[in-house]
């Protein structure tokens, strides 16, 4: 019995974790300025035909060469060596790159980090995107289960809910000792049959609940991402001692690259006021790995309303104005 149960509770605890991580990521790079363009990931090209927006999925490494062809053969090509695809921690995401042209030589552009959030089941890539798996050109139809849309209309009490619950249930064949456990949110039940896995079901519950003021309309989005406030703005940012050790390790590693991923990893796990974030910036020596952190260190920022100090550290306009777009985005 005894075995039983360790065994019931490893297969378990991974159920949680492969329903939590994935083993592969995705990258999109578009153009902001419409220019049509191949693109090659360790030496393989993805698309058949110039595009402007191209989504490759299923990646499975944490970062990839990538070149960048265009149809204008008057724009110079693009080649990055080090295209992330994992966060700092190797957990794989769901990326985002934009091509941008230099204002004062159109003839030149650059591959610029955008954002990174984290892969989701059932994302629809936008109608305008060439999708393909990695390795395989497309373009590939994406035909994916939504999450159903629940309308409810009618006169709301002042103070007053609407609760939408949906529940999916596995299950596999097996019978004998059955045991069960919550853990985050997804109910887990496991059958052992005289010391061996006879079958498994494997519960998910999703409740979300509207709170309604007046005469109106709810809709109840299953499974949709809720909005949380981000912890740190307003927040009170890494004190002294401890930013100033944070900085001699970014500064003890021997390259760019390196530092970047220590920084971000600095940025995920603290708070960090905007003067903090300047001195940070200051250690890499390269424009893009500046604007690169800048971008990532917003939402670690305690105090966003400031951010323009950070404008300071760069050297060419175009990157300030790449950093308020992305701002202004947010």
């Amino acid at each position: 019995m005894k075995k039983n149960i360790t065994l019931m509770m490893m297969l378990m605890f991974g159920l949680v974790a492969s329903a939590q991580i994935q083993p592969f990521g995705h990258l999109t790079i578009f153009s902001e300025d419409g220019d049509p363009f191949y693109l090659i990931l360790n030496g393989e090209r993805q698309n058949d035909q110039p595009e402007t927006n191209i989504r490759v999925e299923e990646l499975v490494q944490p970062h990839y060469n990538a070149k960048i062809i265009f149809e204008d053969k008057t724009i110079q090509e693009i080649s990055k060596n080090f295209l992330q695809i994992a966060d700092v921690d190797g957990i794989m995401m769901d990326v985002t790159y934009k091509i941008r042209k230099d204002k004062k030589n159109p003839t030149k552009a650059k591959l610029n980090f955008f954002s990174m959030i984290p892969v989701v089941q059932g994302f629809v890539a936008p109608s305008n995107t060439y999708v393909t798996r990695f390795g395989h050109p497309g373009p590939r139809q994406v035909v994916v289960q939504q999450p159903a849309q629940v309308v409810v209309q009618q006169p709301a009490v002042v103070g007053g809910t609407v609760t939408q619950t949906t529940t999916t249930t596995t299950t596999g064949m097996g019978g004998g000792v059955s045991a069960g456990v919550s853990i985050g949110g997804i109910g887990v039940n496991v059958n052992i049959n005289d010391g061996m896995m006879g079958g498994m079901t494997v519960t998910e519950t999703t409740t979300t609940t509207t709170t309604m003021g007046g005469n109106q309309t709810v809709i109840v989005d299953q499974g949709a991402p809720v909005a949380v406030g981000n912890p740190c703005f307003s927040g009170r940012p890494m004190n002294q001692n401890n930013f100033n050790s944070a900085l001699q390790s970014i500064r003890n590693q021997g390259f760019d690259d390196t530092r970047l991923r220590t920084a971000q990893q600095i940025a995920t796990s603290n708070c960090l006021n905007t003067n903090q974030i300047v001195e940070i910036c200051k250690i890499f020596g390269f424009e893009e790995t500046k604007l690169t952190f800048a971008k990532f260190a917003y939402d670690s920022c305690t105090e966003p309303n400031n951010y323009f100090k950070v404008n300071n550290v760069f050297s060419f306009s175009s990157s300030v104005d790449e950093l308020n777009d992305y701002i202004m985005s947010r």
